[in-house]
């Protein structure tokens, strides 16, 4: 941004983050004078800071909405937003398929312009363009080759706006027995007070509802409720979590065999944040 000018004596700008400030005569300062802390120009680009930080917010949500939901995203609606620094940085060197394409045709993306398409690098380090009129952000628990994606990725230090190649993934055992123990790996893990593992949970982007901690996912045109009661009653009480459990809409139980494998890993990722704020035994001997 440029300088704007904040009474006779200063200008101020916006630096990353924060708000800066110079003399009138040019010479930068450490940090925005008392006199004009409270200027209306002052006061608003710290507003305009905020505004920046929530819509930064709200991009990567919904990027990692259209990724977790496996949900076809319009080219049109890339090119549209690209321009838009927030949106870029959400989507660029994100994984996509075209819709109706082989997994194994996955890309990272790295430009989308209205005339020309989306720009991707394929795994063998091509730069070319997709003309598709509708592409996949695939959740990588659904990417065949996540492994070299990720070895490729690396290579190229890529490093993604929105968490997906190097997103936490559980793949779900195939017998029943594995997968029930998948189910209570994450489980018996001891807080000593609620409100530890209640802020655990909500920080994460989860919700707390009647004593559980609650993932919604929408898959294979349905939505799938992954939970794990963590206690409810007096936040300051000693509580423990229990397995990992999921539901239909209705609050009907989920045989193994039934969740879908994105529904597993986004679970299964819950169980292992909120199990990784527990308290061990060696702090409960302090």
């Amino acid at each position: 941004m440029g300088w704007v000018s904040a009474g006779a004596d200063y200008e101020v700008s916006v630096d990353g983050r924060k708000v800066i400030a110079r003399t009138a005569a040019g010479k930068p300062l450490r940090s925005v004078p008392k006199a004009i802390k409270d200027h209306e120009v002052v006061t608003g680009l710290r507003q305009l800071i905020e505004w920046l930080a929530r819509h930064e917010a709200s991009c990567r949500a919904e990027v990692e909405r259209w990724m977790i939901r496996s949900l076809p995203v319009p080219a049109a609606v890339l090119t549209q937003v690209w321009a838009d620094e927030a949106w870029r940085a959400a989507l660029r060197d994100l994984v996509v398929v075209p819709v109706g394409a082989d997994p194994g045709a996955a890309a990272l993306l790295r430009d989308a312009d209205p005339d020309k398409g989306l720009g991707v690098v394929d795994l063998d380090g091509e730069s070319t363009r997709l003309t598709a009129e509708q592409i996949l952000i695939p959740h990588p628990v659904r990417l065949p080759d996540l492994a070299d994606l990720r070895e490729f990725a690396a290579d190229l230090g890529v490093e993604q706006g929105t968490l997906q190649l190097f997103r936490e993934v559980w793949h779900k055992p195939a017998d029943e027995a594995g997968q029930r123990r998948e189910l209570s790996r994450y489980s018996a893990a001891r807080f000593k007070e609620l409100r530890h593992v209640q802020s655990r949970a909500t920080s994460a982007g989860y919700r707390v509802q009647g004593g559980t901690a609650i993932v919604r996912i929408w898959e294979d045109g349905r939505p799938v409720i992954a939970s794990v009661w963590i206690g409810e009653g007096d936040p300051g009480y000693e509580t423990e979590t229990s397995d990992l459990s999921f539901t239909d809409a209705a609050g009907e139980r989920l045989a193994t065999a039934e969740v879908p494998p994105v529904a597993w890993s986004e679970g299964l990722r819950m169980a292992a944040h909120l199990h990784a704020g527990r308290v061990t035994d060696e702090e409960t001997q302090r």
